[in-house]
């Protein structure tokens, strides 16, 4: 564990977020397309809290997406800034608490608050603990050639390159056939 564990768990999510948008590759699909979607994602996430019941709640989480994957590329001083907003404009209030399987984590939005502010603002919370660590280095984007799916990177030496999917085997399938090549 490189942060908290609310931490870690929070870059994951925001990074995973991102990735349910349309992006490069063979993922063209909308993975959020309604809020039946949504909510199942927040329970795969294990969200607490009120989940959304309008399409217009699900179109604001489809709305921060392209802003959060923004603020992952950004040098120190802009993604402070970025950072500062989303808690200003979230109305970022910390406070401790307890429940289900997490022992104590900060949460810093009411329970009722709008998913997307509450997205938001545990993201903000996430950077500052990165911001703080010296770590904006672990915030990456894939190294796949036809990929630009976001990644956190929680190895213990900084060395992942590439997202979740297949991109990692491609790449080590490439390579193989280059030293291959070379050899013959």
């Amino acid at each position: 564990m490189i942060f908290t564990y609310d931490t870690d768990m929070t870059l994951m999510h925001a990074a995973a977020l991102v990735n349910t948008g349309p992006a490069l590759g063979s993922e063209h699909r909308e993975d959020l397309p309604d809020v039946a979607a949504l909510v199942e994602w927040m329970h795969g996430w294990q969200w607490t809290g009120r989940h959304p019941s309008t399409e217009a709640e699900a179109d604001a989480v489809r709305r921060l997406r392209p802003r959060i994957r923004q603020i992952w590329g950004l040098p120190e001083d802009d993604l402070v800034e970025a950072t500062n907003a989303l808690l200003r404009e979230g109305r970022a209030l910390p406070q401790l608490v307890r429940h289900g399987d997490f022992d104590w984590h900060i949460h810093a939005t009411p329970d009722d608050a709008p998913i997307a502010d509450r997205i938001a603002v545990e993201v903000g919370m996430a950077l500052v603990d990165v911001i703080r660590a010296g770590a904006i280095d672990r915030l990456k984007v894939c190294a796949g050639d036809d990929c630009d799916d976001l990644i956190i990177d929680l190895s213990k030496n900084r060395s992942r390159k590439f997202c979740d999917g297949t991109c990692g085997t491609r790449a080590n399938v490439a390579a193989y056939r280059a030293r291959k090549a070379a050899d013959t």
